[in-house]
């Protein structure tokens, strides 16, 4: 995978001097998308100094309004996080992140979330993503801060794939993992089939859908796999008309 395919996106930043440490971080290890989610804070002076030279990475920014518009073209997306969550999502540590990245090809495009300095991701925000990173810290002081998370990930990435490697065999598009948004459009047909047949109570649906969507996520479903998914749903939908 081309270290130009890989995205860090950061959600609901608070201090411009976050997103300058970010990009100079992103910089040093040759990587260049940075992708700000409903950032809340200007990206100016204090932004560009802290960047320390990294003003191309800051200059071609996107800005997005939320997490799906972000990951929409992502075949993976990982969280990063440090909390344990009530359901638990599939986890790998910076150096097995590097090592599943460098068995992609270049045909993928991945993205790195970060959540808010405070308060990190959201259940709702991790939910959207396949897998979760944890960086190994003292258990009694394991907070990190935000930029220093994004260099540690940037530097086992580059370790892992700075150095270029003799193309492969280009697979068939549809053989490759869909991404984000291709899943996400699946998981609400499935749930509005489940509904409809009587199987998912809407005013009532527990934890079945978070479960299903684990699944599917852990699962990196190609888009072949999802048409046939889609299909197997609109057979059963003709089936309850």
């Amino acid at each position: 995978m081309k270290l130009q395919n890989i995205k860090i996106v950061m959600v609901g930043t608070t201090h411009p001097g976050n997103i300058g440490a970010a990009a100079r971080a992103m910089n040093n290890m040759g990587i260049s998308h940075l992708s700000l989610v409903a950032p809340q804070c200007p990206v100016g002076e204090t932004a560009y100094a802290r960047a320390s030279g990294a003003n191309g990475v800051l200059d071609n920014r996107e800005t997005c309004d939320d997490l799906p518009r972000a990951i929409e073209n992502c075949s993976l997306v990982v969280a990063a996080s440090a909390r344990r969550r009530s359901l638990p999502w599939p986890e790998l540590s910076p150096a097995e992140l590097a090592l599943k990245l460098d068995s992609m090809d270049d045909s993928n495009h991945v993205a790195l979330v970060f959540g808010r300095e405070h308060s990190g991701l959201t259940n709702e925000e991790i939910q959207l993503c396949n897998q979760m990173v944890c960086i190994p810290a003292n258990p009694e002081f394991s907070s990190l801060n935000l930029a220093s998370a994004i260099q540690i990930l940037c530097y086992e990435i580059y370790a892992r794939l700075g150095t270029a490697v003799p193309p492969g065999k280009v697979p068939d598009a549809h053989d490759l993992p869909a991404p984000s948004a291709e899943v996400e459009g699946y998981i609400r047909h499935l749930q509005t089939t489940l509904e409809c047949c009587g199987y998912l109570d809407p005013e009532q649906p527990g934890m079945i859908m978070q479960r299903l969507r684990r699944l599917y996520l852990r699962s990196q479903l190609t888009r072949n796999e999802i048409n046939i998914l889609r299909g197997m749903l609109t057979a059963i939908e003709k089936q309850q008309n």
